[in-house]
């Protein structure tokens, strides 16, 4: 690929990527990134001259610079993908969600704009890096992007202003083109992804009412505004994001567990454990949904097969024959074969001890006679 980029998390991870501002590198994503390759595998570029990236690519427009991201997806074997970026990486992430709407299924934009306020400011910009390279910026960057200005002197914050230092100046003034180019303020009802807006309330590159404009624009749009950030939400306000993200990109807890807990255990088991909920168990109820099957059963690192066969054995182990009746069904419906099962038993004879498997078996045997009996003739 012509851009530099890095790949994070679970390979079976959902396809998150993630795209830079103007001035910055992947590292951007840093505060965010190890709580969104839980679940994600997650895919970081630089711009052109920026970070890793090569200075050569020639791209002016935010729609070449899309055109490397589907590149990326491509390669990858994505046909579809989350995306999230700040500024200049957000509107890339909005021009293929308006030119190629089948390709994105949730997106979120940082401190980005449907129109960063018009061509000239940005081609000034163009011909003064050109000319002097990014050393002017320096001293205005950190009012743009901190509004705390101790945050410039934070780890994070000297080694993005180090990215700006030794951003190539063509490549920087390429992508000054391509933010000058950016309109798509009339195209914003195309956008089909649910979407969430980030806006830093102290913004003076892209304002508040930039953020209230692509939330009014874009059908169904969430629109946060942090009151303590400023160009770099990310940074300044990074658990805030970090949550928000996760709670954009990965749905509530207990809508997900739910889900899988029914797929997993049978929707009639669930509806009747669910009708049968007091006010005394509700909070136990909650508990195992959002945890066991929200947080444990749905990450990627396992697949259900092998959930379903750690389970069984530790429910044989724990003495459990009322969970692990119901677990050996839920075996069956995750697809292990009775073949396996079998094995699963013999192998906890080892380990748990002969008068648990006996048990197992015995449980196990009941629930599998019981499955032919419903099995269609």
């Amino acid at each position: 690929m012509k851009l530099h980029h890095r790949l994070d998390g679970p390979a079976a991870g959902r396809p998150l990527i993630l795209g830079p501002s103007i001035g910055t590198s992947l590292r951007l994503w840093e505060p965010q990134l190890d709580a969104l390759a839980r679940r994600h595998r997650v895919l970081r570029f630089d711009l052109p001259g920026h970070g890793g990236s090569p200075a050569g690519v020639d791209a002016r427009t935010t729609a070449d610079l899309a055109g490397h991201v589907l590149a990326f997806a491509d390669a990858q074997g994505w046909p579809t993908f989350a995306y999230a970026g700040v500024s200049l990486g957000g509107a890339i992430g909005a021009r293929i969600a308006v030119d190629h709407p089948e390709r994105v299924t949730r997106l979120a934009l940082l401190a980005s704009s449907a129109d960063f306020g018009g061509s000239r400011p940005w081609l000034e910009r163009a011909a003064l890096v050109r000319a002097e390279g990014t050393a002017p910026l320096l001293t205005t960057s950190p009012g743009r992007w901190f509004a705390d200005p101790a945050t410039g002197d934070t780890t994070l914050g000297r080694a993005l202003l180090s990215d700006l230092a030794a951003a190539d100046a063509e490549g920087y003034a390429r992508c000054c083109e391509a933010v000058a180019e950016h309109d798509i303020t009339v195209e914003l009802g195309r956008i089909q992804a649910p979407t969430l807006v980030v806006q830093g309330r102290q913004d003076p590159a892209t304002p508040p009412p930039h953020g209230r404009a692509l939330a009014d624009g874009i059908p169904g749009a969430a629109l946060l505004e942090l009151p303590g950030a400023a160009h770099l939400p990310g940074v300044e306000e990074s658990a805030a994001v970090t949550e928000a993200l996760l709670r954009h990109f990965e749905g509530d807890r207990r809508e997900s567990g739910l889900e899988v807990r029914r797929a997993v255990l049978g929707a009639a088991h669930v509806d009747r454990a669910v009708a049968a909920t007091t006010a005394f168990t509700t909070d136990f109820q909650d508990f195992i949904t959002r945890y066991a099957w929200g947080e444990i059963w749905t990450r990627p690192g396992l697949d259900r097969r092998l959930r379903s066969a750690v389970t069984l054995t530790a429910l044989v182990a724990g003495g459990h024959e009322r969970e692990l009746a119901l677990h050996v069904r839920a075996a069956l419906t995750n697809g292990l074969t009775r073949e396996e099962i079998e094995e699963v038993l013999l192998q906890t004879a080892v380990y748990c001890g002969v008068p648990a498997a006996n048990s197992a078996f015995a449980v196990a045997q009941e629930i599998l006679n019981s499955s032919d009996e419903e099995a269609p003739a």
